[in-house]
């Protein structure tokens, strides 16, 4: 256990944090997931937006969340490419 009051205030502070991440983390994984199986505009759109937030809410780094919307943007348009026009 903590043993000074500022130290008591992080503890609560970080279980605070830690809540609110896990529920960010949740949707993010959720909207990535449903971008994936169904690669839409919108559902595209939808994952980039959840992780730019999730990134300035300093959830997840920012390099992550590049790298993430960019792989399923560059998913989206190989499949775009190989289907017929």
């Amino acid at each position: 256990m903590a043993n000074t009051k500022s130290a008591q205030k992080h503890v609560r502070a970080d279980e605070k944090k830690r809540v609110r991440n896990l529920k960010v983390r949740s949707k993010v994984k959720t909207m990535v997931k449903k971008a994936r199986e169904e690669l839409t505009p919108d559902n595209i759109r939808l994952a980039c937006i959840e992780l730019d937030k999730a990134a300035s809410k300093g959830v997840i780094h920012k390099n992550n969340a590049a790298r993430r919307k960019s792989r399923l943007v560059a998913r989206f348009n190989k499949l775009q490419q190989g289907a017929p026009a």
